[in-house]
């Protein structure tokens, strides 16, 4: 049985993790990133792979650099035949690569060469993306740039969040894991090259990629919000104050209204924002040092009219 060493981090490497377990490969070691302080009260918290490492009884290393000099004969001591890395969140360096004699293997949610980077599922909702998937690949010294050892695919939902998606993902990526390193370990694969005319970068998001454009359509709006849930949120501004969307609905109905611009109250679901075209019913809301509500919550509170302009700092240039 193979001798494996697991990198990951955050809750999408957990079912990853949990698969090689079960199915009884040696884990011979946990590689995660430091604890951090999370929360108002910035509580040492550790990673959810951690969590799960010590509750299966696996020895946990969490160098804070990935190259410090230290940590490599540590690894070489725990003689891996394969490294598993799963959304670890350092670049690896090229001795790490070159250690195990079946390489260093990577779960990635995307179909590459499309997405790579480290947001591919939060960009292939937001770019309104009707296919996605799992690719397992052979890591080399760029980003998302090795060749790939076996792929899966599944269907986006048009309403589906980045929640659902991670968690879809996840456990595909766990199943599809297993399925290729029997083969691996055979030498029985042969490693494909990315087509790299057809590569995209998922690029990391930022504060402003929250912002919510009014003067996109509506169903561009709406990939954008569920494609910011659960987090961060997609954001935009009633006066001064942040009004997160949490979720909405794209309609097909034309108005003059400029975007942005509050255009109908309805007290049994939300309101109905103008955008560059058609309107977007807004069903779920945030307002600043408030909870997730409805939309409706929201309405009957008399916190917003028609007429008002929603707007942020994309509008206000």
């Amino acid at each position: 049985m193979l001798r494996i060493v697991f990198m990951g981090t955050p809750d999408f490497a957990v079912p990853s993790l949990l698969a090689l377990v079960e199915a009884g490969y040696q884990v011979v070691g946990v590689v995660t990133q430091p604890d951090r302080p999370r929360g108002r009260k910035q509580v040492l918290t550790p990673p959810p792979v951690k969590v799960v490492a010590q509750e299966k009884g696996l020895p946990v290393f969490q160098p804070k650099n990935i190259k410090d000099p230290a940590f490599l004969p540590l690894l070489r001591e725990l003689q891996p035949d394969v490294v598993v890395v799963a959304a670890y969140g350092q670049i690896l360096p090229a001795d790490v690569l070159n250690l195990p004699p079946l390489g260093c293997v990577n779960v990635h949610a995307s179909l590459l060469p499309r997405y790579r980077g480290a947001a591919p599922i939060h960009r292939a909702i937001i770019n309104g993306e009707e296919e996605t998937g799992v690719t397992i690949m052979l890591m080399d010294t760029g980003m998302d740039t090795g060749p790939i050892l076996n792929q899966a695919s599944l269907a986006i939902g048009p309403d589906e969040n980045v929640g659902s998606l991670h968690d879809r993902l996840a456990r595909l990526g766990a199943e599809l894991l297993l399925a290729t390193l029997p083969f691996l370990a055979r030498k029985e694969i042969v490693p494909r090259p990315q087509e790299e005319e057809l590569a995209t970068y998922a690029s990391p998001l930022r504060a402003e990629d929250e912002i919510i454009d009014w003067r996109r359509s509506a169903r561009e709006v709406h990939n954008h919000v569920r494609g910011m849930d659960p987090w961060p949120g997609a954001r935009t501004y009633l006066g001064e104050k942040v009004l997160k969307i949490w979720r909405g609905q794209p309609l097909p109905e034309e108005t003059s209204f400029s975007p942005g611009t509050v255009v109908e109250i309805d007290p049994r679901r939300g309101f109905t924002v103008a955008t560059g075209r058609g309107v977007y019913l807004v069903l779920e809301v945030q307002p600043a040092g408030g909870k997730r509500m409805t939309a409706a919550e929201f309405v009957r509170g008399g916190q917003i009219k028609s007429g008002l302009i929603l707007g942020g700092q994309v509008n206000k240039v």
